[in-house]
């Protein structure tokens, strides 16, 4: 299996695979079928079958999907089996909800120190994570080996930032701020729009023809 062969919509839908496998597993399923898979995730079971063809024969025809074998599998995919130490930059009003989430769907995530610049919150515990300044950042990632930074920071900022924790050794960013920003080739950027999420959320809600056929 080549990984650069995977397509993006695909890698996109295996944590929704992985989290209901673990549901079925904890309710003593064994086995589970396409088409079972389909019902429950709202995904078509044509293309379920086409993501898992990706990785080779995970099925067996006329017995469908072994449920521990799909829960290894794309668990080892997914790095579920290894702590994941995350940065958070910028503890306002998101980040302070992404703190308390704890990223309750995998165990394996975890954010293990914050940036903020506001002296009333740098220096404290916020929900059992110490918030560092940000002239702190670079040492304290380079210190406890931290790939991976969230963004939720005012856009003006989020620019310098980035340069910062491209420094710093990080290699992936969750980009929650509406700033265009630039890494090198080798860091991915990954970003979360909400405003744009709602918009095309409306559209579809005044524009979906089922709606307008009834």
């Amino acid at each position: 299996m080549k990984e650069q062969s995977i397509p993006k919509a695909t890698v996109k839908r295996l944590p929704l695979y992985y989290r209901y496998l673990r549901i079925l597993n904890n309710a003593g399923k064994t086995k589970v079928s396409s088409t079972e898979l389909s019902e429950a995730i709202q995904v078509d079971s044509a293309t379920i079958r086409r993501d898992f063809s990706y990785f080779g024969e995970l099925g067996k025809r006329g017995y469908g999907y072994d449920v521990e074998d799909l829960i290894h599998f794309f668990g080892k995919i997914l790095n579920d089996d290894q702590l994941t130490n995350v940065a958070l930059v910028g503890v306002g009003n998101l980040g302070s909800a992404l703190l308390k989430f704890k990223f309750h769907q995998s165990n394996s995530i975890r954010v293990s120190c914050a940036f903020d610049v506001k002296e009333d919150i740098v220096g404290r515990i916020v929900d059992g994570i110490p918030v560092y300044p940000l002239d702190n950042m670079v040492e304290q990632i380079k210190l406890q080996q931290i790939e991976i930074a969230i963004l939720t920071l005012p856009a003006p900022q989020a620019q310098t930032v980035v340069d910062q924790l491209v420094d710093a050794g990080i290699k992936g960013i969750l980009n929650f701020t509406a700033a265009r920003l630039t890494a090198p080739s080798d860091v991915i950027i990954q970003s979360v729009d909400l405003t744009n999420e709602l918009q095309t959320l409306i559209y579809f809600l005044h524009h979906n023809p089922d709606k307008e056929a009834k």
